[in-house]
């Protein structure tokens, strides 16, 4: 059984594409499989393409969230869902091609438990591509794990590693973080990344920063590191000038004047105690998430059978 899982927010016109091609590429494999659309709070037609899929065939499922609740949360639920041997994970906007899954089982049966897709081109905005560059390269440096660069959520994943991710109890989840962290075989298959199919991207440019620092903040202790380093080195610097400017008073009778200088140091310092206790509430604010235990999602209905066992679908609610 293979289980593809698809998380997805406002994508009616890509939908019915991206099934299309899934099905074509899983029946020419040859292998049992199941397609589980995670809808993440759609309120376009979704729901309902949704719906006609599955009273098509029963191997495509869904699984509708109480509200929108992210990306990585919907990806959560959908391993959750997923009855599969080998899971995969992909986007619904068909930016990650279907038709690379044949190179992925073909990894897997020969005993990779982890095959992830390296992107080696991208087709968004310069601007964008150099951040992406910048981040997973920042990520890795820093991480106290061995992540892959230029590799997102497109995945797959055998049972093994799947039952290790959904048995982890953090709140706030970076599921590619977590992927690495388990451990096992791991390979990367290099990938083209497409544009999107249709309509507009999901990911602003803020939800981008937040998957970001729930990156740096989840899988590395080294802002809180490098805040106590700066610390220490802005101390130290003002420690040796302000022996320098006593010794030339003493020695030469330089007087010890200037407003201005003293203006700017005291908003330099000001400036860094202020990025230090924005660092530190970045982890206390996630501290805070796990305390207080509430679930990464809510699910509403669920069509088809999977996992989840939270009753019978309503219809009307969809």
């Amino acid at each position: 059984m293979v289980s593809v899982v698809i998380p997805v927010l406002n994508e009616e016109r890509n939908v019915r594409e991206l099934h299309r091609r899934l099905m074509r590429v899983l029946e020419a494999d040859g292998a049992d499989f199941e397609i589980i659309f995670v809808n993440d709070g759609s309120i376009d037609a979704t729901p309902r393409v949704l719906r006609e899929l599955h009273e098509q065939d029963d191997r495509v499922k869904s699984v509708h969230l109480a509200r929108n609740f992210g990306h990585q949360a919907a990806i959560s639920a959908g391993l959750r869902a997923a009855s599969g041997d080998a899971v995969v994970a992909m986007d619904g906007d068909l930016q990650d091609a279907p038709e690379l899954l044949p190179d992925f089982l073909e990894r897997w049966r020969a005993g990779y438990e982890v095959v992830y897709a390296v992107r080696e081109h991208r087709t968004e905005s310069w601007l964008k591509r150099l951040a992406y560059k910048v981040f997973y390269r920042t990520l890795r440096r820093i991480s106290h794990i061995p992540l892959p660069l230029d590799s997102g959520d497109f995945s797959l994943m055998d049972r093994r590693v799947v039952n290790v991710i959904n048995e982890m109890p953090e709140r706030v989840r970076f599921v590619r973080g977590m992927r690495s962290w388990v451990g096992f075989r791991q390979t990367g298959v290099a990938q083209v990344r497409d544009k999107r199919f249709a309509g507009e991207p999901k990911y602003t440019s803020w939800k981008l920063v937040r998957l970001a620092l729930d990156g740096f903040v989840g899988f590395s202790y080294r802002p809180l590191q490098m805040a106590s380093v700066f610390g220490a080195a802005v101390s130290v610097v003002a420690l040796l000038l302000s022996v320098t400017l006593v010794a030339l008073k003493i020695a030469h009778g330089i007087p010890l004047v200037g407003w201005t200088s003293l203006i700017v140091a005291v908003l330099f310092l000001g400036g860094v105690q202020l990025i230090c206790v924005g660092i530190l509430g970045e982890y206390v604010g996630r501290i805070y998430d796990e305390v207080r235990q509430r679930p990464s999602y809510v699910v509403a209905n669920v069509l088809g059978k999977t996992r989840l066992d939270i009753g019978p679908p309503r219809a009307d609610r969809l």
